[in-house]
C-alpha cells in the first residue's frame, strides 16, 4: 500500500514538472490565499497581543466609568461617536467620597486644540484632569508642580505641559512660568511632566494638562465629562468597586433597577475592558481571515480548469493505462493526488510566504518602538495545510471522475 501510494506520489510529481511554468500559475492562487491566511492570523494575534499589552501597562486596579450604556461584550455609546451628557465632575467627587476602597479618582474632559507660544503653533491633546491625576495615572513632575484642587474649583487659568508639548513649544528654553494661548485663552506655565511614553496608545508627553472645570467651561463650553478613571486600593476589590460605583451612579442619575431602565453609563475594571477588546479583535481578526480564504476557492477553481486541460492533453496516457489494466479508481486516484499534490506545495510555499512577510511586518512596527511580538501559531499553519489538502480534494474529484470515465479504446484512438 505504502509502496503504491509513493509511485503515485512521484508519478503525480513528475506529471507536474512536465509543465512548470502552468503548475506554478496553477498553484499561484493557493500560495496567494494560504499566504494571506497564515499573514492575517499572525498579524492578529500580533496586533491582539499588542494591544492587550498596552491596556494591561495602566495597572490592574483601575476601574473606568463612561457615559453612555454597552451590554456586556460590547464597547460603549461614545466609543461609536453618541455624545452623553449626563456624567459630571459631581459624580466623580461622590464616587471619591462614598465608594470604599477607592484611592483617587480622576475626571477628564478631553479635546484637540491649537495652541501657541509666541509665533509658535502646535496642536496637541488638551486633558482637562481633576487634582488627583498623578495619584491614579501616575508619571511625576520634572520641573514646576501639578494641578491643585483649588486651582480646580477656582477655574485657574494653569496648564502643565508634556514634554513633548514643552518642546515643540518652547525647544529648550525654560517653559515654567512663561504663557500659552489655548482656545484665545491665556493659560500660565505652572510645571512639566517628565517623559513617560506610550501607554495603551496615548502618548502622555504629547499633551497638555489643565482643571477640568477649566476644560469644561473655557475650551470645551459643555458641563459633562469624558470619562471617569478609579483607583482602587487592592486589586482583589475591584469587582466591589464596579459594582458599589454603579449603584451610586444609578442613584445619583435616577436609574431604577426595578423600573427596568438602561444605565447611562458603563463601568469596567481592566480585566473586563480586556475581556471586551479581546472578543472585538478576535471577531475582527477571524472575518479577516474568511475574507482571506475566499482566494482559496479561486485557486480551487483555477486548478479544477488546469486539470481539465491536463485530463484532454493526456487522454492518449489514460486510455493505454486502462488497457494494461488500470482501474477506474486507479485513475481517479491518480488524478486527485496530482490536485492533492499541487495544492499541498502551493499551501508549504504560502506558509513561507505568509510566515515571511509577516516577520518583516513585526520588524518594522518594533522599529517604530512598538513592543510588538512576531506570532505564527502551529494552529494556523496546520490549518492552511489541511485547508490546503481539502481544497485538491474537492476541485480535484470532477477532473478525476472525468479522466475515469473515458473508454478505453476511444482514449487510444484520441488525437
Amino acid at each position: 500500500m505504502f509502496h503504491a501510494l509513493r509511485q503515485t506520489f512521484l508519478i503525480s510529481f513528475h506529471a507536474l514538472l512536465a509543465n512548470k511554468v502552468r503548475s506554478f500559475l496553477t498553484m499561484l492562487g493557493i500560495i496567494i490565499g494560504v499566504g494571506a491566511v497564515v499573514l492575517i492570523m499572525s498579524l492578529g494575534a500580533g496586533a491582539q497581543a499588542l494591544i492587550l499589552d498596552q491596556i494591561k501597562g495602566l495597572g490592574g486596579n483601575l476601574v473606568g466609568i463612561l457615559p453612555g450604556k454597552s451590554d456586556t461584550n460590547g464597547p460603549p455609546a461614545t466609543v461609536m461617536g453618541i455624545v452623553i451628557t449626563t456624567l459630571t465632575a459631581d459624580d466623580g467627587k461622590a464616587i471619591a467620597s462614598q465608594v470604599p476602597n477607592v484611592t483617587g479618582v480622576v475626571s477628564y474632559s478631553r479635546s484637540l486644540e491649537t495652541v501657541t507660544f509666541s509665533d509658535t503653533s502646535y496642536e496637541t491633546n488638551i486633558n482637562g484632569v481633576s487634582s488627583d491625576y498623578l495619584s491614579v495615572e501616575g508619571g511625576g513632575v520634572a520641573l514646576g508642580r501639578f494641578l491643585t484642587n483649588d486651582e480646580d474649583s477656582g477655574v485657574a487659568h494653569v496648564a502643565v505641559l508634556g514634554s513633548v508639548a514643552k518642546n515643540e513649544l518652547f525647544g529648550d528654553s525654560d517653559a515654567v512660568g512663561r504663557q500659552i494661548k489655548i482656545k484665545k485663552q491665556i493659560f500660565d506655565v505652572i510645571g512639566v511632566m517628565e517623559p513617560r511614553g506610550k501607554v495603551a496608545f496615548q502618548d502622555y508627553d504629547d499633551q497638555i494638562f489643565i482643571p477640568v472645570k477649566t476644560a469644561q467651561k473655557l475650551i470645551n463650553g459643555v458641563n459633562y465629562l469624558s470619562y471617569i478613571r478609579l483607583k482602587v486600593n487592592n486589586e482583589k476589590n475591584v469587582d466591589q468597586v464596579v459594582a458599589d460605583s454603579s449603584a451610586l451612579l444609578r442613584l445619583r442619575h435616577n436609574i431604577s433597577n426595578t423600573s427596568g431602565a438602561d444605565d447611562d453609563f458603563s463601568a469596567r475594571s481592566l480585566a473586563q475592558a480586556l475581556d471586551v477588546l479581546s472578543t472585538i479583535t478576535n471577531a475582527l481578526r477571524y472575518f479577516l481571515t474568511a475574507m482571506a480564504a475566499i482566494s482559496l476557492v479561486v485557486g480551487g477553481i483555477g486548478i479544477m480548469n488546469i486539470m481539465l486541460v491536463s485530463v484532454n492533453e493526456r487522454t492518449r496516457e489514460i486510455g493505454l493505462r486502462k488497457a494494461v489494466g488500470a482501474t477506474n479508481g486507479h485513475i481517479t486516484f491518480q488524478f486527485i493526488m496530482e490536485a492533492v499534490v499541487i495544492t499541498l506545495i502551493g499551501g508549504l510555499i504560502g506558509i513561507c510566504f505568509g510566515v515571511s512577510l509577516s516577520w518583516i511586518i513585526s520588524r518594522v512596527v518594533q522599529s517604530l518602538g512598538y513592543n510588538y511580538s512576531f506570532i505564527v501559531t502551529w494552529s494556523s499553519v496546520v490549518s492552511a495545510v489541511t485547508v490546503s489538502i481539502i481544497i485538491g480534494l474537492v476541485f480535484g474529484v470532477y477532473p478525476a471522475r472525468h479522466a475515469s470515465r473515458l473508454d478505453p479504446v476511444e482514449a487510444l484512438s484520441y488525437e
